[in-house]
């Protein structure tokens, strides 16, 4: 195994393979390192109608697909590891591998994206019986069944809607008394029959015996709370930063302290300017794992070249 890289891109998503093909395409010594699946969450999205060049939408999984086979026509070596660590040594950066083993880089681009975010209401025992995030995924499981679905934004209505081919029912729960989702994806749920808007509203807590069997919500207005018989709870109610690995290095509490950590937003988000440089020289971060208005695929994409020719350059300054 190489130990030594110009450039190390952590994430295999639509950032870190947009990423990786500008770094193969300039010829860099560059690895990626994806834990799970490439492709990122863009492969469990049903259908994405807002990303350019395809006038008539396209799957999450072929888009993602798409972006896999073009980073690998374009020599992108590509390895399943787990990051658990990155440490700075003077001017190289120090990778830990969950299998044990380092590499060092002299630049890394950080493009681990983000997990959704839990509800912290009891629903972690119902993990795989009944709880889920992703409707692709689990939606088929509930045919004919009444589900809750918890958020305002484009990923919850969308999913609702696509949540409406299998359930006969979907409660859709919003905090608010109206939806953050774009407007197109409004006026197709609320033409939905089969969907029915709890406003003002969030889920307090959810039982069953072996699954799912009913959701409690709470008025947040009135504070009145009433119980949904459903089979099950799909959540979208936002994202959280993949960084553990930066809380078991760079940003531990001592290098917090002592001033040295990567800078984050109080939601654990990457601080970046519009080079992707972060804090730490020779240290980008790109996608959704960052601080920025907008997490889009599109959006993904831009920080990620980017962050791609900024490593670039900071590699090629570093041997001049």
């Amino acid at each position: 195994m190489q130990t030594d890289y110009d450039l190390v891109i952590i994430g295999g998503g639509p950032a870190g393979l947009t990423a990786g093909i500008y770094a193969a395409r300039a010829r860099m010594n560059v690895v990626l390192y994806e834990k799970a699946a490439t492709g990122g969450q863009v492969i469990v999205s049903d259908w994405i109608e807002n990303y350019p060049g395809f006038p008539e939408g396209v799957s999450g999984y072929d888009l993602g697909d798409k972006m896999l086979n073009q980073a690998k026509n374009l020599g992108l070596p590509i390895e399943y590891e787990d990051i658990t660590a990155i440490e700075v040594d003077g001017e190289k950066k120090v990778v830990h591998l969950g299998t044990k083993k380092t590499v060092t880089a002299k630049a890394v681009i950080i493009a681990s994206g983000a997990s959704p975010r839990k509800l912290n209401v009891g629903e972690e025992k119902f993990m795989s019986k009944g709880v889920s995030f992703c409707a692709t995924c689990d939606g088929p499981f509930f045919r004919d069944k009444t589900v809750v679905a918890v958020g305002g934004g484009d990923t919850a209505v969308q999913e609702s809607i696509f949540l409406t081919r299998f359930a006969k029912k979907v409660y859709l729960v919003h905090r608010r008394n109206e939806l953050r989702a774009a407007k197109i994806l409004q006026e197709r749920a609320f033409k939905n029959e089969k969907i029915e808007f709890v406003w003002d509203s969030v889920v307090s807590g959810m039982d069953g015996f072996f699954s799912v069997e009913n959701v409690k919500v709470k008025n947040v207005k009135t504070g009145e709370e009433k119980n949904i018989k459903a089979d099950g709870c799909f959540i979208w109610v936002g994202i959280n930063p993949n960084i553990d690995f930066l809380k078991n290095s760079l940003n531990s509490e001592s290098n917090i302290k002592a001033g040295k950590s990567l800078k984050m937003d109080d939601g654990g988000f990457i601080y970046t300017n519009e080079r992707m440089e972060t804090s730490i020289s020779g240290i980008f971060a790109a996608g959704d794992v960052r601080t920025t208005p907008l997490k889009q695929i599109a959006t993904a994409v831009g920080d990620a070249a980017i962050a791609a020719m900024s490593a670039e350059h900071y590699v090629e300054n570093l041997q001049d």
